[in-house]
């Protein structure tokens, strides 16, 4: 997969612990807008709309990991580079890059679900298959 966006986010004084570095969910919380905006960005649609149009309930994570090579700090300016690297039936990878000018400082892997309701148990997601379209659109 190639299409990838560049999300630029500014570090803000809620981000931060005692120490005055990003308090590490926040990242997490960070790297979910950029999926967001990683899939508006290649569909020309917010969430809402995504949800509408195929009928599913979201794109709920299932797996995450991150590396984190150097401290972020309120104040500072960085841009999240999103794309989707592998694609399965109803499950995605999602890779998110967290840079600091030419430092990367977070590394962060997602694995999502194209959820839809289950039938038989409407408060239950069953997985359901990635349309053919937002695959391309990705690519």
């Amino acid at each position: 997969m190639s299409f990838t966006t560049r999300r630029p986010v500014l570090i803000e004084w809620g981000d931060c612990d005692a120490a005055q570095i990003v308090f590490y969910p926040r990242y997490f919380a960070m790297f979910d807008a950029a999926t967001q905006f990683l899939f508006a960005s290649a569909l020309g649609y917010r969430k809402p709309a995504m949800i509408a149009r195929f009928g599913i309930i979201g794109i709920p994570m299932v797996d995450t990991r991150a590396k984190f090579h150097a401290p972020c700090s309120f104040g500072d300016d960085v841009v999240i580079e999103s794309r989707v690297v592998r694609f399965g039936r109803s499950s995605f990878d999602v890779e998110h890059r967290l840079l600091r000018g030419e430092t990367l400082c977070v590394e962060a892997w997602e694995t999502r679900v194209w959820a839809a309701a289950d039938p038989a148990d409407p408060r239950r997601l069953r997985g359901v298959r990635v349309p053919d379209e937002v695959i391309a659109a990705l690519d």
